[in-house]
């Protein structure tokens, strides 16, 4: 069941006209300084693979990939849910070289998520990837790169409120890096999402390290699928939202598995048949540069960066009759 939450008083401070200008104008803004700050080249993507390849992301392991057959072949295919793995092929493949990147518009539809201001089952984000060496392989450069994004994202915004005054959304350029175990030794009692509202509150601004292994509790923060990131080098970086009173995530990102991470995080997620798959084996086998990337929300950065409510009203999407009905009594105009 969705969960639609309205804040006291709530009304969009741009009209359906300027929302969309504004979000064409957001995204032209955030990819331009994104590429100079992390030096991307765009580059096309597809929006479904072969399942064969094991190129898919898997996310928390649960989720159900949109399948279906073609004509021509014979064979299934999935609609991806990100392009975590697809992207570092594509590195190989294009013939990158260390510092340089890629950027894509990555389109998804995620049917087993659960809607609310924050979720929608259509995802859209920029997906990037760039080649790092042994020697930027490590926490301080994970670190650098982060205060990068968040700065294109703090200009961006600098940047919308010049051609639209009426945005009265406020960012924090500083980022507090905290591992995740650190803040469950700090707020033991409580679940991971009530740990980010409790610290996020405080410090606006966050990137929390260490994702998808256990911790002291024997929980993980967050699932992470153990292809992808290396769960000691990722993270996720979240703003404080006071419209919605809220963490918000914009972006879940990281250094890259190499041979011995991803040796490591199979066995511990009881992925080993994995192994065999070509994207896995090239990996194992040495094949695949060093890289690292992320996804970055669209939608959800419209959303921070417009002052909006509700996810449904920077993107088109499928809601429940409860959703549209709660959205249209309260004055959030989805799109």
């Amino acid at each position: 069941m969705s969960k639609v939450t309205v804040p006291k008083g709530y009304k969009s401070t741009l009209n359906l006209y300027d929302t969309q200008s504004a979000i064409g104008l957001l995204k032209r803004t955030f990819e331009e300084r994104l590429c100079l700050v992390l030096n991307l080249k765009r580059v096309s993507a597809p929006l479904f693979v072969d399942p064969d390849t094991g190129l898919n992301d898997d996310l928390s392991g649960v989720e159900r990939a949109v399948r279906f057959d073609l004509k021509e072949t014979g064979k299934d295919a999935v609609v991806v849910h990100s392009l975590a793995k697809w992207k570092r092929m594509a590195l190989a493949v294009y013939g990158f070289s260390a510092g340089e990147g890629l950027y894509t518009d990555m389109n998804a539809i995620r049917r087993d998520e659960e809607m609310d201001n924050l979720h929608s089952v259509y995802t859209d984000q920029w997906d990037w990837e760039k080649i790092i060496t042994s020697e930027t392989r490590n926490t301080d450069y994970l670190k650098k790169v982060v205060q990068g994004i968040v700065g294109a994202i703090c200009d961006t915004l600098d940047y919308l409120k010049c051609r639209y005054p009426q945005i009265d959304v406020e960012l924090v350029r500083t980022v507090q890096f905290i591992t995740s175990q650190e803040l469950e030794d700090l707020y033991p009692d409580m679940t991971s999402k009530e740990r980010e509202n409790a610290y996020l509150k405080e410090h606006k601004t966050v990137f929390i390290m260490q994702i998808g292994d256990k911790l002291k509790s024997g929980k993980s923060h967050d699932n992470r699928a153990p292809d992808y990131d290396d769960w000691s080098l990722n993270g996720d970086i979240l703003f404080w939202n006071d419209l919605l009173g809220c963490a918000f995530e914009i972006s879940s990102m990281g250094i890259r598995v190499d041979e011995k991470s991803l040796d490591s995080q199979l066995t511990k997620a009881g992925a080993d048949d994995r192994r065999t798959l070509p994207f896995h084996k090239a990996l194992l086998d040495g094949k695949l540069p060093l890289t690292m990337g992320g996804g970055i929300g669209q939608s959800r950065l419209s959303m921070l960066l417009l002052g909006k409510a509700h996810i449904g009203e920077v993107q088109v999407s499928l809601w429940d009759e409860e959703t549209r009905r709660v959205c249209k009594e309260n004055g959030i105009v989805l799109l």
